[in-house]
């Protein structure tokens, strides 16, 4: 199951990438959506995990990722308000929210420590794909300072949650090996 998760997190790099590896890159627009889809899927993964997850550092994470995630989108859409920028669904967002939704079906399958690492395992792939996209296609892209200040604003606190999610990743090794 985990070529399901992996395939899900990297769908946020590969589309991206190849959706404008010949062109100049998402518009404004588009990086909105992206950013809004790209936290609501970690959102909806996280409502799942801290309702099923097994470990108290697992719940933890999952609450602390609604939480982060939230605030995010919360500061997005003020953004794009004050912008008049509507955000506009392409490749990516669309992607995005599939491979969101293939995640949390597959997770619902899961209890106990094997829902436990399959969450945690995509959250790293997922948070090392968003921070990929984020210094390769969406920061370099965004035209507007604003929009483009809040990415790099954001930026350091999904390097948090990957290194945070790698922690627990490794201490769940440890607890189930």
């Amino acid at each position: 199951m985990k070529p399901l998760y992996a395939a899900c997190a990297t769908a946020l790099t590969l589309v991206t990438a190849a959706a404008w590896a010949q062109g100049s890159g998402p518009t404004d627009p588009q990086i909105a959506a992206i950013v809004v889809t790209a936290n609501q899927v970690d959102i909806d993964a996280g409502k799942l995990a801290k309702a099923k997850a097994h470990e108290k550092e697992v719940k933890a994470f999952a609450q602390q990722m609604i939480t982060d995630h939230t605030g995010v989108n919360k500061a997005a859409k003020e953004l794009v308000a004050k912008l008049h920028l509507t955000p506009e669904s392409n490749a990516t967002s669309d992607s995005l929210k599939q491979g969101g939704a293939q995640n949390v079906a597959a997770l619902k399958k899961l209890s106990g420590a094997a829902f436990d690492k399959a969450y945690i395992d995509h959250e790293v792939t997922y948070h090392q794909s968003v921070l990929d996209a984020l210094d390769k296609t969406l920061i370099p892209s965004a035209q507007n300072a604003e929009l483009k200040a809040l990415l790099v604003k954001v930026r350091p606190a999904f390097e948090a949650h990957l290194q945070h999610a790698e922690q627990i990743q490794s201490s769940l090794g440890k607890s189930t090996g």
